[in-house]
Order: C-alpha cells, then structure tokens, then sequence
C-alpha cells in the first residue's frame, strides 16, 4: 500500500471528499458571498451546488469547468494520484460533458516526501487522465504542510443534452451506480484495520471513471445526474431534491453497500465527515425507526469518486441500467423515486 515507507495518510488530518467543509459551514460561506448579475451564457454555476460551471459559447457548445483536490486518501502514491484525477474527471461526466484536457493543482511538503514519490502521485493522475482520453496540460504547485492533489479539468458539452442535478421530476426512478462504503473503508486505513480485500475493492471503484455519464445523458428519459461524493447519498440526493422542488423516498434494503464497510461500520469505524454532514442537513432526512445509527452513518458517509446517482423517467430505466452495466457497472440499481413535497425518507 505504500512504496517509500511513509504513510500518506498519516501525514494529513482528512483524506479523500472527507476533507470537504462541512455542508452547513459551507453554505453560510457562500451565504455571504457578493451577489452579481450573472450573464445569460452561464447557464450553471455556483447555485445548487452543480458538479461543474457551464459557459455557452454558441448554439451547440457550452465550455465545461470543474476542479477538485484533496488529501491522501490511501498510503499508495500513485494510487492516491490516480484516485484523485478519476475524482475531478467525474464531474465532468456527471455534467453529461465529454473532458478535453486537465490542469494539475499539487500541494507537497517537499521537505517531508522525497521527489519520487511526489513524482509517483502525479503519474497516477496523468494514468487517470490518460484512461478518459486526455492530457495533463499544465497546472501549479505550491509547497504546503500537508500533501494535495487534484485537477482542473475542462470538457464541452451541447447544452441540449446538458445534465444538472436540479431536473428530476414526479415518478423519476432513483438510480445509484456504484455501491456505497468508501469512506468507512478509508477511516479503516487510518486505523490500520482494512483487510487486503476491502482495501482492493476501495482502489477499483474510486478509480472506475464515471464514463457512462456521456451516454446517459443521450438517453431522453434522464432529467438530472451527479455524482455522489464528499457529502454523501443523503447530501447529493437533498441537493437534487432542493433544485427540483421534491421530495425524495429511498428504500435502504436496495441500497448497493461494500460488504465490509458493513463489518466496520458495525465495529464502530466512521468518518469525522459523517457526522459533520448530518448535522448540516439531518434535519432534512426522515429515517423509518428500524433504521439503526449505524445505517444512518452510512447514508451520510463521504463517498470519494462516487458513483452517479441518476434521474430517470421509469419507461428509461432499462435503458440506463444497461447503458451503466454495459459501461462496466454491475451494481448499478434502482434505490427509490421522487415524489412531491420536500426532503429526504429512509424506508427499511
């Protein structure tokens, strides 16, 4: 898991999305940000906490702009590289946008890591970029206490087939392609509890690209996509919920969970992160009594490079089923629908 006998993790106090301010902090944030005109040719931006900024630059076009980084998430340099890139890279898919290129954004104590290790984390994002079909451009390092990486990552989009998470619709079916669990198998890392296995299932879905994001938002019957991270299923889904005016009903016996993620979770191995998340928006979300505390850490655990969590039509969901399982996807499933009023309800 490491190759230069230095832990990553042991070096930064979050890692992964974990590492994302607290939803309720970062509203008031933006809740005293200066109000401007913003020009009819933005056509997303900082309102609903939408995965990416879209400019329109002509009738078929619209630039697609996004970035992310974070803090080590595994003790694997190029591990961490590559996890970090696919994360940044998603936003862009989530968007239903094609990438074109990205620009490196990397902080490192340099007088903590040695050179090629550094190097080692920035192969693993340029594999990354590489596996979507595009090119590290360019980008800016700093010399920090504590080790980031991540990237600018710019793609373009025709804004008919744009996808905002703020377009689902009464009787939309509630997609989830990737099952849920990153988070507590990165605070097993922490601990020094992940098992060879766990560990391995974490690295091949935090480093699976959310390509099929491309070819769902072709699809008709998909009115809103974006991908589940640093705020977990509850936060992104209360996020969609927010920007269609509805209301949303999961069922958590059809939620795709990693088995062990259970087994920690049951041992009592959260995220900081967790906890945070629900005290910015718990208040939102309505849990059946059945539900235990231990479920209920689990719907707002950080999900780092998540999968996409997709609004569709119900005569659509086959198609993006198959559209999710031919792109590599197995565990892509129906959770619950939309429905009117306001907030979030966690059957059994």
């Amino acid at each position: 898991m490491t190759t230069s006998g230095i832990k990553l993790t042991s070096l930064s106090h979050g890692g992964g999305c974990g590492c994302k301010i607290a939803p309720g902090v970062l509203s008031q944030i933006l809740k005293q940000a200066p109000m401007i005109n913003l020009p009819k040719e933005l056509l997303a931006g900082i309102d609903n906490n939408e995965d990416a900024a879209v400019y329109q630059i002509n009738e078929q076009q619209a630039i697609v702009a996004t970035t992310d980084f974070f803090m080590p998430i595994v003790d694997d340099p190029f591990v961490f590289g590559q996890i970090a890139a696919t994360n940044a890279i998603s936003d862009i898919y989530a968007m239903g946008a094609q990438p074109l290129f990205a620009l490196a954004l990397l902080g490192m104590p340099v007088n903590v890591l040695p050179v090629d290790v550094i190097a080692q984390i920035t192969a693993g994002g340029a594999k990354a970029c590489a596996d979507a079909g595009i090119m590290i451009a360019g980008g800016h390092s700093i010399d920090t206490v504590e080790p980031i990486y991540g990237l600018v990552v710019i793609g373009i989009v025709d804004p008919a087939k744009l996808k905002r998470n703020s377009g689902a619709k009464v009787g939309d079916q509630i997609i989830l392609s990737k099952p849920l669990g990153v988070g507590i198998l990165s605070a097993a890392i922490k601990q020094e509890k992940i098992s060879n296995v766990a560990y391995q299932k974490m690295v091949q879905l935090t480093t699976q690209l959310n390509k099929p994001g491309l070819a769902l938002a072709a699809l008709e019957g998909v009115h809103a996509l974006t991908d589940v991270t640093g705020f977990g299923l509850a936060g992104h889904l209360l996020e969609q919920c927010r920007g269609a005016n509805l209301s949303a009903k999961i069922n958590w016996s059809n939620l795709p969970i990693i088995p062990e993620a259970i087994e920690y979770l049951r041992a009592g191995i959260v995220t900081g992160a967790s906890g945070r998340n629900w005290l910015g928006y718990g208040h939102e979300v309505t849990l059946a009594d059945e539900i235990e505390q231990w479920q209920k850490h689990l719907l707002s655990d950080p999900q780092t490079s998540g999968g996409l969590l997709v609004s569709c039509a119900p005569e659509a969901t086959s198609s993006v089923l198959q559209t999710l399982n031919e792109g590599g996807f197995e565990q892509a499933c129906v959770i619950g629908e939309f429905t009117l009023g306001n907030g979030l309800f966690v059957s059994k």
